[in-house]
C-alpha cells in the first residue's frame, strides 16, 4: 500500500522516475496527419517582419517570471560596488531594462547532446548543489530563449517534450537517454518501454507507411526522426502522437515558467545540392515554422502545417490538417545529416519489410537527396513570387548546420527579440581531432555582413578567423565577443563563446557515433558541466562573477549604470581584444584541465 501511495503521489504531482509526464500527445491519429474542421479563425500565413502575437504575449509572462531567478543568481555573485539584487529589484517594473538571455546549443550528434546537457545541468537551479559558490544554477531559469540545432535540437527537444525535465532526471530515468541501446536495436533495456528489435522496426515502419499511405510524401528523415524519438521521448513508441506545437499547450509554458524553445533547419531550394552560406534559415518554435529571412519572410501556424495553403490563405474547401509536426520529425529535420545512418539498414536486424520500404525511398529520391526532409504540401506555395521556396508545391529542409552555422545563433539575433547576451555552447568537430575552432562563429559573422544578413537585420560582433581561435586559445576557454557595443554598427548581443574542451574527459567523440555505454555518457555530461563552470570555478574563482558581468553588460548600458571595477577586470580577462594570429596552428591536441575521469 505504501508503494502504491507513493506512485499515486508521484502521478498526481506529475512526476515519476524523475521525469515529468506529458499530457499532450495531441496528434489526431498518431504519426499520420489528419484533416479536421478548421477553427472559426482559419489559419493563414503571416508576414515574418515581426514577432507573432503569441510570442509577444508570452514574452510579457516570461520576462516577469525571470526576475526572481535572476535576482537569486546575481545575488550570489558579489559584483563589488553594484548590489545586483537591488539593481534588479529597482528595475523590476520595467523588465525590458533587465538582461534578456539566450542560450544556444550547437550541433554535433550525441556529443553535442551530452556536452550541451552538462552545460544546461550547470545552468539549472534544480541540479543538486548548482546554487553553491562557484556554480551557475539559475541561468536557465533566468533565460528567455533556448535554441538547438541538429544534436542540440535533440537536447532541446528531449527536455521540452518531457515537460521541461532537468538533465539529471533524464540521464537517470532508465527510460530515455539509453544510448547503450543503438538506434539499430531500439530501447530493449528501457524500464517502461522496452521493445524487441523486430517490433521496434515494425512500429517505425508502420508509422511512416501510415503517413505515406494517407498521401503524404515521406523521406529517410521520417525513419530517422521516429528512431530518434524512442531514445528521447518518455512515452510508448517514442511518443508517436507527440507534436512540437503541443509545447505551446503546456500550462507551465503558457505561464512563462520556462524559456522558449527554438530549433533550426536550413532551406534547400529545388535543384540545390550544396547548401550555400546565404541559404534561408527556418525555425520551429512552439507556435510556428518559418523564417525571418527575405524574400520569403513568412511563418505558418505549426499545428496546421500540412494544410493545403496557397497564396497565404487556406481555401474554404480545404480542411485544417493536424499531426504533421511530429516531434521526432521536427528533431529529425534539424539533424537530417544523420539520415545516412539508415543507409546501413540492410546490415541491421530490421525486418525485410522495413528494409524494402527504406530502399524504395532511397531509390525514388536519388543519392543527392538522402538528407532532405519533405514538407508537402509546401505551406508557403505562391506566398510570394520573389522566393524560390514559394515556387514549388514541395518544401525541402535539411540539417541546420549544413550552412556551417553549427551554433543556432540566428534566431537570437533577430532585432525584434532584443536578446542582450547569448551563451553559445559549441560542441562542433571542426579540427581533425574533433574539437571546435570557431567555424560556426565565423560563419554567422560572415552571414551578418552579407546582403541577406543585412536585409534580415542581423548584427553580430566581430570575430577572428579560425586559426586565430586556435592560436590564441579562444577555442579552449570561454571568450566574450562584442564587449564594447560602441564598436558595433547596430544593436548586437554580447556573445559568450563556450567551446567543448577536455576538463576531465576526452569529449571529442565522433559526431556519428550512435552508441555509448552509461559510463562514457555520464563522463561526457560531467565534462560539459565542467566546461560551463570552469571546473566549478577551480580554474578561475572569478568565473561566475565574470559570466554575471557579461549577462548584465547591455542592461547596465541601457540604465546608464556605472560598470563595477570587478566587471572591468573580467572584461579585460575574457573579452577578445581584436588581436589575430592567422598562422597555421597545426594539429590541435588540448590537454586536460582537471584530473581525468
Amino acid at each position: 500500500m505504501a508503494d502504491l501511495d507513493l506512485i499515486n503521489s508521484a502521478v498526481l504531482s506529475g512526476q515519476i522516475y524523475g521525469i515529468l509526464w506529458r499530457a499532450l500527445p495531441n496528434a489526431p491519429d498518431g504519426y499520420t496527419p489528419q484533416g479536421k474542421t478548421c477553427p472559426v479563425d482559419r489559419p493563414s500565413i503571416r508576414n515574418g517582419s515581426t514577432l507573432s502575437t503569441n510570442e509577444i504575449t508570452w514574452l510579457e509572462q516570461r520576462r516577469n517570471v525571470t526576475l526572481k531567478a535572476m535576482m537569486e543568481f546575481m545575488g550570489r555573485l558579489g559584483l563589488g560596488s553594484l548590489n545586483t539584487s537591488s539593481y534588479i529589484e529597482e528595475n523590476a517594473a520595467n523588465a525590458s531594462a533587465l538582461p534578456n538571455i539566450g542560450i544556444a546549443a550547437s550541433g554535433g550528434g550525441y556529443r553535442a547532446l551530452m556536452n550541451g546537457g552538462g552545460a544546461l545541468q550547470a545552468f539549472d537551479s534544480r541540479t543538486i548543489n548548482s546554487s553553491l559558490s562557484g556554480h551557475l544554477g539559475g541561468i536557465l531559469q533566468s533565460a528567455t530563449y533556448l535554441t538547438g540545432l541538429s544534436g542540440g535540437s535533440w537536447l532541446v527537444g528531449t527536455i521540452y517534450l518531457n515537460n521541461f525535465t532537468d538533465v539529471t532526471s533524464l540521464r537517470d530515468s532508465g527510460t530515455v537517454w539509453l544510448f547503450q541501446d543503438s538506434i539499430f536495436v531500439g530501447p530493449t533495456q528501457s524500464k517502461d518501454f522496452a521493445v524487441r528489435t523486430s517490433d521496434y522496426f515494425t512500429q517505425i515502419n508502420d508509422a511512416v507507411t501510415g503517413k505515406s499511405g494517407a498521401g503524404y510524401n515521406s523521406s529517410i528523415t521520417d525513419y530517422w526522426g521516429r528512431a530518434l524519438a524512442y531514445q528521447l521521448i518518455n512515452a510508448t513508441e517514442g511518443g508517436v502522437g507527440y507534436t512540437w506545437s503541443s509545447i505551446a499547450l503546456s500550462t507551465d509554458f503558457q505561464r512563462g515558467d520556462m524559456p522558449m524553445p527554438i530549433v533550426v533547419a536550413d532551406g534547400r531550394a529545388p535543384g540545390q545540392i550544396l547548401i550555400p552560406n546565404n541559404t534561408t534559415v527556418f525555425e520551429f518554435n512552439p507556435w510556428e515554422l518559418g523564417t525571418f529571412n527575405p524574400p520569403l519572410e513568412a511563418f505558418v501556424p505549426l499545428e496546421f502545417l500540412a494544410s493545403n495553403f496557397s497564396a497565404a490563405t487556406l481555401p474554404a474547401d480545404q480542411q485544417c490538417v493536424r499531426g504533421f509536426d511530429n516531434a521526432g520529425f521536427v528533431m529529425g529535420t534539424s539533424s537530417s545529416l544523420f539520415n545516412q545512418a539508415f543507409l546501413m539498414i540492410n546490415n541491421t536486424q530490421a525486418p525485410q519489410t522495413v528494409k524494402n520500404s527504406v530502399n524504395k525511398i532511397l531509390g525514388s529520391i536519388g543519392a543527392n537527396n538522402q538528407d532532405i526532409a519533405v514538407y508537402e504540401p509546401n505551406p508557403f506555395y505562391l506566398y510570394t513570387n520573389q522566393s524560390e521556396y514559394a515556387n514549388s508545391s514541395v518544401l525541402t529542409l535539411v540539417d541546420g548546420g549544413e550552412d556551417l552555422q553549427n551554433i543556432p545563433l540566428e534566431p537570437l539575433l533577430q532585432p525584434q527579440r532584443k536578446v542582450d547576451v547569448i551563451l553559445a555552447l559549441d560542441s562542433s568537430a571542426d579540427t581533425s581531432t574533433r574539437w571546435p575552432n570557431g567555424t560556426a562563429m565565423v560563419a554567422t559573422y560572415q552571414r551578418s555582413l552579407s546582403s541577406l544578413g543585412q536585409a534580415s537585420g542581423l548584427v553580430f560582433p566581430s570575430v577572428p578567423d579560425q586559426n586565430t581561435f586556435v592560436n590564441l586559445g579562444l577555442n579552449n576557454r570561454p571568450t566574450f565577443f562584442g564587449c564594447n557595443s560602441s564598436n558595433i554598427s547596430g544593436s548586437a548581443p554580447l556573445v559568450v563563446y563556450i567551446p567543448n574542451t577536455p576538463y576531465s574527459y576526452q569529449s571529442n567523440v565522433s559526431t556519428f557515433d550512435l552508441q555509448y555505454n552509461t559510463t562514457e555518457r555520464d563522463a561526457i555530461i560531467e565534462n560539459g558541466y565542467d566546461v560551463a563552470t570552469l571546473g566549478n570555478a577551480t580554474i578561475d574563482p572569478d568565473w561566475p562573477t565574470c559570466l554575471g558581468c557579461a549577462i548584465l553588460s547591455r542592461s547596465l548600458e541601457r540604465t546608464n549604470t556605472t560598470v563595477p571595477e570587478s566587471c572591468t577586470a573580467c572584461f579585460q580577462r575574457y573579452c577578445w581584444n581584436g588581436t589575430t594570429n592567422s598562422s597555421d596552428p597545426g594539429n590541435y591536441y588540448p590537454a586536460y584541465k582537471l584530473p581525468q575521469l
